[in-house]
């Protein structure tokens, strides 16, 4: 399973406004900036964020995005899900009639453990949490003083 690149910038860029919580908005180009990702691709994942309520924009001279939610109110889960869509290891997972093996495949069985378990990752992580690793130096992060 390889993330997309949407999803691994989505990421990255709702942890970024989470590190921002509550100071003020960031534009988009300061957030690619920082993250070193190309600002043109990030505003499209933005409007993708922002479209399924994670993150609002402010306008102005000052304005950009924050979070629209408080970090321990955002799993991983919904950011992928949102961003990815739903996760589905193989088809006949989702449905039976894709494949004429699905009742007597054994490796059926393995990739709905490897499914289960990313879900059950995913979700039991929070935004916060991630923060919460990188305050208690467990996760490094960018010094960002300006």
């Amino acid at each position: 399973m390889k993330l997309s690149t949407r999803t691994r910038y989505g990421t990255r860029a709702i942890i970024e406004l989470a590190l921002s919580h509550g100071k003020g908005p960031l534009q988009t180009k300061l957030i690619a900036q920082r993250q070193q990702i190309s600002a043109k691709y990030l505003e499209q994942v933005m409007a993708m964020l922002k479209s399924a309520g994670f993150v609002r924009s402010v306008r102005g001279a000052k304005g950009g995005y924050v979070l629209a939610k408080a970090p321990n109110h955002i799993r991983l889960g919904d950011v992928f899900a949102a961003l990815e869509g739903p996760l589905v290891t193989v088809e006949c997972l989702e449905n039976e009639d894709y494949c004429s093996r699905t009742a007597v495949c054994l490796a059926r069985e393995v990739w709905a453990q490897v499914q289960q378990a990313v879900d059950s990752v995913l979700e039991s992580i929070t935004v916060q949490d991630l923060l919460e690793k990188a305050r208690d130096g467990k996760v490094k992060t960018a010094d960002y003083q300006i």
